[in-house]
């Protein structure tokens, strides 16, 4: 595990330690893009919740995963972990730099 659960500052996590977080089953990715952005590409398996409509009662169980927030280059996605901690959830991490970091790291993306 990452150790990615607790409050406070926000975590920054690379797009190589998100992709292998995925891979093992610890990470719940949850891209915060609009369903515009997301319907042009999108990283394999994120669920999505818009941060336009952003509810952290809407996040889905991660099943003892770590939620980890993405969105196009890490502004957004650090928004939301701010509103899912001011609203008492531990969710304290994101994929810095979004999906530019991810797909300038080589990783896949999906249309």
């Amino acid at each position: 595990m990452y150790g990615l659960f607790g409050g406070g500052e926000i975590r920054n996590l690379s797009p190589e330690d998100v992709a292998d977080g995925i891979k093992a089953g610890e990470i719940l990715l949850v891209d915060v893009r609009e369903p515009n952005e997301t319907a042009l590409e999108r990283i394999p398996g994120a669920v999505l919740l818009p941060l336009s409509t952003f509810d952290p009662a809407e996040l889905p169980d991660p099943d003892g995963r770590a939620i980890v927030f993405s969105c196009g280059s890490g502004i957004r996605s650090v928004k939301a972990a701010e509103i899912a901690q001011a609203a008492g959830l531990p969710h304290n991490a994101h994929l810095a730099g979004g999906l530019k970091a991810w797909k300038a790291a080589g990783l896949p993306t999906e249309r």
